[in-house]
């Protein structure tokens, strides 16, 4: 199998795995304890713990604190909904469903336009009572990489905070400034089931999920060692190897461009994360291309929508017809993809295509 579907999730890096088994049961059977309890065992969890999130927060901007959560979604509901205020929410219309869903349900909304390039323009009108701004730095379907530093400074403006979906940026790019960041283990091959909410030294957030108030008295639940060991683990490998998978992607981006010259690329290709490469094929039966290349692993849009029939909202709001976005698929590839994965895959993709059109 070519796995080429990295926006939905990382391959574990081997260094994230051997630090979680640390965790699990340990050479002598006494890893396993609550990183909660006061004893040898649970100060020793808990090290392990705190060793994690300094490496985690090496890789955001200075000034504020890593709050563990068990993934993206959860961070981002405790962005969204434990912070404090009447007010609109405004996101951009590329947004992940964790933000505008999220968003929805939490009251007053605003939904920030984007062009035909994925980009969406800070100059662009703001509710008069706007509290929060949200614009994902990368996004997760097309890769585009958005203007953050401007809508941060629109959103000082307006006197609102400013939420960063950085899922798809931490550990590949320099993660922007922000008041809330959230990130996915698993999106920089780390485990899931674990990810981190930063929030900026001064913020104002309360609890969302009550209990214990095990982190920083915001987040409760029991930690767990294993997992953030993993992430931490995998946070380090990925500044320890920054320059070096930017290099391998670009040359990855380059050849996968030569390869798939004849298809049309969803979202501006410069202003773009290249190990994402959105694509499509006029009259082309996605469903039919996925069975016919099945051991090859790509997707049709982001994964947490898949199986639902519709048409990706991403591509519907860059202005693709329902006709065009269900011809369009994601080839998502990274620090463990090798050119000849890409040059197999291309072949065969292009072939199947061939065949339908």
């Amino acid at each position: 199998m070519i796995y080429l579907d990295y926006q939905a999730t990382t391959p574990l890096a081997p260094e994230a795995r051997d630090a979680m088994l640390r965790w699990l049961d340990g050479p002598d059977g006494t890893g396993f304890g609550n990183p909660h309890s006061p004893h040898r065992m649970g100060r020793q969890a808990a090290a392990a713990i705190e060793l994690a999130r300094d490496r985690v927060a090496a890789l955001f901007p200075a000034g504020g604190k890593v709050i563990f959560t068990s993934g993206a979604t959860e961070a981002l509901n405790l962005a969204i909904r434990g912070t404090v205020g009447d007010g609109t929410v405004a996101f951009s219309a590329i947004e992940h469903s964790a933000v505008g869903d999220t968003a929805k349900a939490a009251g007053a909304h605003h939904l920030l336009n984007v062009d035909d390039q994925g980009l969406c323009d800070p100059s662009q009108d703001l509710p008069e009572d706007t509290r929060m701004i949200a614009v994902m730095q990368v996004n997760n379907e097309i890769g585009t990489v958005q203007p953050t530093l401007e809508w941060h400074r629109r959103a000082k403006q307006a006197n609102a905070l400013f939420l960063v979906d950085a899922v798809q940026a931490y550990g590949k790019i320099e993660v922007t400034g922000a008041d809330m960041i959230a990130i996915s283990a698993h999106k920089f091959h780390g485990p899931k089931g674990v990810g981190a909410l930063w929030v900026r030294d001064g913020v104002d957030l309360g609890e969302v999920q009550t209990g214990g108030g095990q982190e920083h008295g915001i987040r409760s639940g029991t930690l767990a060692p294993a997992l953030i060991a993993g992430m931490g683990a995998a946070a380090q490998l990925a500044a320890e190897r920054a320059a070096e998978d930017a290099q391998h992607i670009e040359t990855l981006w380059a050849r996968a461009r030569e390869l798939f010259s004849d298809w049309t690329v969803n979202g501006s290709e410069e202003a773009r994360w290249h190990g994402n490469l959105n694509i499509r094929r006029e009259g082309l039966d996605v469903a039919r291309l996925m069975s016919d290349c099945r051991m090859i692993m790509f997707s049709a849009g982001s994964a947490c929508a898949s199986g639902s029939g519709r048409p990706s909202h991403v591509l519907k709001a860059i202005g693709l017809s329902d006709k065009q976005a269900k011809s369009s698929i994601r080839l998502g590839f990274g620090r463990y993809t090798t050119m000849d994965q890409i040059e197999a895959a291309a072949q065969a993709i292009n072939a199947a295509a061939k065949e339908q059109l």
